[in-house]
């Protein structure tokens, strides 16, 4: 194990009254990568899975790292207890920030936002803007229907297929992290 800093950005959702499943793969996630001194690098919210995974990092002795809008810290109940939350005045900056601080890309099932989020990190990683890992973790196949239909555009050549195979869709924690352990090295 390293003590060179390594930061995973965790994509997930604040909504409330979700599927306690998520919340709890949420909290999964934030104990694993805080076991293996993963730095979790978080939308700064305190609420629903955001807020689980947070906890669970530093209940682990994780460091996390908040990143939230001004809009959004009432909204969204900030992650005060964040071992750093950097208060954004834009959405754009807010991503640039947790882009700039990340090695790595982590998607849970989330709804627009999180969609969002994945979409414009995927891009990026085509574009070649950078060639960092890219993990959604969806143990339930909730995003099943969407990859069946993002692999329909890439077999009509709308999606380069390099693009397509730059994420990788992982079933369950321990396989991410070996992922990500292989990142790492």
């Amino acid at each position: 194990m390293t003590d060179e800093r390594f930061a995973v950005c965790v994509y997930c959702s604040s909504s409330k009254g979700i599927d306690p499943a998520i919340v709890d793969l949420a909290a999964e996630v934030g104990t694993a990568l805080a076991r293996e001194r993963m730095i979790v690098v978080s939308g700064g919210g305190g609420v629903s899975c955001m807020g689980a995974l947070v906890r669970a990092a530093r209940a682990a002795g994780g460091r996390t790292e908040g990143i939230i809008t001004e809009f959004l810290v009432d909204l969204e109940v900030a992650d005060r207890e964040s071992d750093e939350l950097v208060v954004t005045s834009s959405m754009r900056e807010r991503k640039a920030e947790m882009d700039r601080r990340s090695d790595a890309f982590v998607i849970l099932p989330g709804g627009l936002g999180t969609l969002e989020e994945l979409f414009e990190i995927w891009t990026t990683r085509g574009l070649g803007e950078h060639n960092r890992p890219l993990y959604v973790v969806d143990p339930q196949g909730i995003f099943d229907p969407l990859f069946a239909a993002l692999q329909g555009l890439c077999e009509r050549g709308l999606i380069k297929p390099e693009a397509f195979s730059a994420l990788q869709v992982v079933r369950d924690v321990p396989t991410l992290i070996e992922l990500l352990r292989s990142a790492r090295a």
